[in-house]
């Protein structure tokens, strides 16, 4: 694919279409302006409605590697920033040692011959196009990793005591995503622009399962959606994502399903609802209410 031209508004939105990602108008609007501004966009919402997505579709209609950092508790400046290649510094101190000049060895070690660029670093230091940076589920992270992104967020740098400070030529488009789970600190969003995704209505789930699935039939899509969307309005502990429809539709058209009646939905349930209270609630109460529902869609 070319890659993407940002002119208009339109633009974004047609070429997250090209990528399979359908999204509301609002969506496109706060990428769009991301990317001309160069702010990072700050993304909020339930586990599971297209969050990392956004990411994967963007950097793919841009043309751009996708640098991934994976957040999670205990995510450290080695980890997620840099790190030295130890093996090989104490081998090198070691053969300078044995050739008798071991301070020009030290001096070397702390070069960027021995410096392992991790996802941030990668994302700022490389040559060419700069990629596309997604911060997945920085909620997961320790408040403390979040003030090291700071720098970073501000003015797209990043300090190596040994070696002094990476800039990056371009900055990169960035992603960042949460679940909620806890609250991020204001100082790190006042640094992005900010889009909440919500679980999507009927029709915008049924075009997604088109547009991802086209092969499910159109009758069991419809049936699927419908289910789903009951299944979000009662008390679960956890309601059923976008991504549980994609593959929940996937595992019944696996199945040469072609109805989707009470049998079906229980003995599938484990693809849809991930907790075990969810689906014994869902046996014991819910089966021919849903069943009713994916009648009436179908």
């Amino acid at each position: 694919m070319a890659p993407l031209l940002i002119a208009t508004v339109e633009d974004v939105a047609g070429a997250l279409e090209r990528e399979r990602y359908v999204a509301d108008r609002s969506l496109a609007v706060t990428l769009f302006l991301a990317l001309r501004l160069g702010k990072p966009l700050f993304v909020e919402g339930e586990a599971g409605v297209g969050k990392t997505e956004i990411a994967k579709a963007l950097a793919s209609a841009l043309g751009r590697k996708l640098i991934r950092l994976q957040c999670y508790e205990g995510l450290d400046v080695a980890t997620a920033v840099y790190d030295w290649d130890y093996p090989r510094q104490i081998l090198e101190i070691r053969l300078a040692e044995g050739e008798g000049r071991p301070n020009d060895a030290r001096e070397r070690i702390y070069s960027e011959r021995f410096l392992i660029k991790r996802p941030l670093l990668q994302a700022i230091a490389g040559d060419g196009p700069p990629p596309v940076l997604l911060i997945d589920e920085i909620d997961r992270a320790d408040e403390e990793f979040e003030a090291y992104l700071l720098e970073l967020l501000s003015d797209f740098q990043i300090t190596v005591p040994e070696l002094g400070t990476f800039r990056a030529a371009i900055p990169p488009p960035v992603i960042i995503t949460s679940n909620r789970t806890r609250e991020i600190h204001d100082a790190l969003k006042r640094r992005c622009l900010y889009q909440w995704i919500d679980y999507p209505t009927v029709e915008r789930e049924l075009a997604i399962v088109a547009r991802r699935l086209p092969e499910v039939p159109e009758k069991l899509a419809r049936s699927v959606v419908a289910v789903v969307q009951a299944l979000r309005r009662d008390d679960l502990f956890k309601r059923p994502g976008v991504a549980e429809t994609l593959d929940w539709a996937m595992a019944l058209s696996a199945l040469g399903t072609g109805e989707l009646d009470e049998a079906a939905i229980e003995g599938t349930l484990g693809v849809v609802l991930k907790y075990e209270e969810d689906v014994a609630r869902v046996r014991a109460d819910l089966l021919p209410q849903l069943a009713a529902e994916a009648a009436r869609a179908g």
